[in-house]
């Protein structure tokens, strides 16, 4: 399976179109028709149904993609990190993050950096932790920004000096939107857009058993169009403080939980993690950036 047949496979999945996949890559249809068909029966499996005018993925077809997707970026990111090796002034570094306001610290040492080696490029993966982490484990990424508890097996870690604190956020004309805190017994009643990963990890600390007396209606990853749903009435978002505007001209608003329920985040990396020039010295100035706080 050569890296230049799955480039070719990808162009003609996102165009759903041979004609037009070869003229983008520069080579002739005939070519690819004929690369693919030698990919197809390599894999022993049909990748595309065709029809007169556009092709289209199969299940094997579906799975080949997101394969051929994760190989040639770890490609391109050795080939960046080799060219890298033997100068600070440039490169790339990649980097997964949970959404937080936490991630200021880490911004901070980016601008501090970015005025030394304008150079360097970032580039960031915004999802949610287990994703991310997903991401790093696959070497797609040099490092991860997590809200969870980390795996000390797997990762070195730093402990940012921030925590993320829990609330709900609602309507501004919900009737809880006149109370200071959110506790337990209000959420009991109430049609609840939480994040996946705080049923795994923060709600089974903070409600125990009570649970399970939660009504979930949706789940959410990134806390962005769960605005809109709360705004269309759905239901409320259990989610941090700080990642939604609600200013005095919003009709949303937030209210912390009570007890306290704080998520503590962490800048973590492979064990035996081999970094660039570039990738060193952000981990560098990060740990000098919070022994100085």
């Amino acid at each position: 399976m050569e890296l230049r047949v799955l480039r070719y496979f990808l162009a003609v999945a996102r165009e759903e179109n041979i004609t037009k996949a070869a003229s983008y890559l520069y080579v002739s249809q005939t070519t690819m028709s004929r690369q693919l068909k030698d990919l197809e029966e390599e894999l022993g499996q049909k990748l595309f149904v065709r029809s007169n005018y556009s092709v289209k993925l199969t299940e094997a077809g579906l799975l080949l993609r997101k394969r051929a997707e994760d190989i040639l970026e770890m490609v391109d990111k050795t080939k960046a990190e080799f060219k890298a090796l033997d100068e600070i002034n440039s490169g790339d570094i990649r980097i997964g993050c949970a959404e937080s306001d936490g991630i200021k610290p880490l911004l901070q040492v980016i601008k501090g950096i970015q005025s030394e080696y304008p150079n360097i490029r970032y580039h960031f993966y915004s999802s949610g932790s287990d994703a991310v982490n997903e991401r790093l484990d696959k070497g797609l990424l040099d490092f991860a920004i997590i809200v969870q508890e980390v795996d000390p097996i797997k990762y070195n870690y730093i402990k940012m000096p921030t925590y993320d604190s829990w609330g709900l956020l609602m309507r501004k004309d919900s009737p809880l939107a006149e109370k200071e805190f959110i506790s337990q017994e209000d959420l009991f009643e109430l049609p609840l857009i939480c994040s996946r990963q705080s049923l795994n990890e923060e709600m089974p600390k903070w409600l125990g058993e009570m649970q399970d007396r939660l009504s979930i209606v949706a789940t959410y990853d990134l806390i962005l169009n769960t605005t809109f749903m709360v705004k269309e009435g759905i239901g409320y978002v259990i989610g941090f403080d700080k990642l939604v505007n609600v200013a005095a001209d919003n009709e949303l608003c937030f209210r912390p939980l009570q007890p306290q329920l704080l998520s503590p985040m962490y800048l973590i990396w492979k064990k035996y993690q081999v970094f660039t020039p570039a990738a060193s010295l952000l981990l560098e100035r990060i740990q000098q950036h919070i022994a100085n706080l």
